[in-house]
């Protein structure tokens, strides 16, 4: 699973940006473009890109303000239509015209943002527990665990730190899982200490009744898909995405529409898991073939 980190300026032009490129062993196969989540970076695609890396080019960008990306001075700029600002930007510079766009949480919120944007972009959409209602019970746990949460002393500390906060949604995580998840979710600083790999700035946007990160309507964003095909995951345990928002969404929507959701997982599944997965497998045969495909 080797990529290429790939650096380049935000749409502002304030901020430089990074994003991990995966290539794909043949010349013209499609591109996939995958979002991360709030508080996530492209290591969270790492379980996935394992998967699909080779059959795909796929391109995996930190958000501004985590993981390699610069963090903004302006907090205000966190948010889903600045970020799909930035996503143009990115596959303007690559060259890519076409992409699927496989979103997680937020991701999935700036997809529709992108799409609004330019409708010619997607080959198709994969929405990872994350929809046009957002479940104000999630959105609450979400609200209470991100920002300034302090340095943790070791790579097990952080482990332990990220089971309290996610514990709930992946109940068979073992230790293994949770320090692996650490370090998709953490990095290492100078003086051996662990802290979470975004500015604890965005914790501004989702914070109050009427947070920046979720707009207020969403059902009009995911009306403008009409016949593009779409395929939803949602975690059987899930606080974000309820099982009858999925009809919802499947009912308003004109074009091919698939679900599949994955028991005993919440918000949101990696989607290395095996329903997740074939779910994906089978999606990009029909919508988004490759030759190895």
């Amino acid at each position: 699973m080797e990529y290429r980190l790939h650096r380049y300026r935000s749409a502002c032009g304030r901020l430089e940006l990074a994003a991990r490129d995966y290539p794909a062993h043949e010349v013209g196969a499609p591109d996939l473009l995958l979002m991360h989540g709030l508080t996530r970076n492209s290591a969270d695609f790492e379980p996935l890109a394992a998967h699909l890396a080779g059959r795909y080019r796929l391109i995996v960008p930190d958000q501004r303000g985590r993981g390699l990306s610069e963090w903004d001075p302006d907090p205000a700029q966190y948010r889903p239509d600045v970020y799909a600002q930035d996503m143009l930007a990115l596959l303007d510079g690559l060259g890519i015209a076409r992409a699927c766009l496989i979103g997680t949480s937020m991701g999935g919120l700036m997809s529709m943002v992108m799409n609004a944007l330019r409708p010619d972009l997607a080959s198709g959409f994969v929405f990872n527990d994350i929809g046009p209602v957002l479940d104000p019970a999630g959105l609450a746990r979400i609200q209470g665990y991100v920002g300034p949460g302090g340095t943790m002393a070791s790579w097990k500390a952080a482990a332990a730190r990220c089971r309290a906060v996610n514990g709930v949604a992946f109940p068979d995580f073992g230790g293994p899982d949770w320090l692996a998840f650490a370090h998709r979710t953490c990095r290492e600083n100078p003086d051996g200490t662990v802290s979470f790999a975004y500015d604890p700035a965005i914790a501004k946007s989702i914070d109050g009744d009427d947070p920046q990160t979720v707009p207020a309507d969403l059902w009009p964003l995911w009306d403008l898909l009409e016949g593009a095909p779409v395929l939803v995951v949602r975690g059987a345990l899930s606080d974000l995405l309820s099982a009858q928002t999925v009809r919802d969404m499947a009912q308003r929507h004109a074009g091919p529409f698939a679900a599949v959701e994955v028991p005993r997982v919440g918000h949101a599944p990696m989607l290395d898991e095996l329903p997740a997965l074939a779910a994906i497998s089978a999606f990009l045969r029909e919508h988004v073939p490759s030759s190895r495909a």
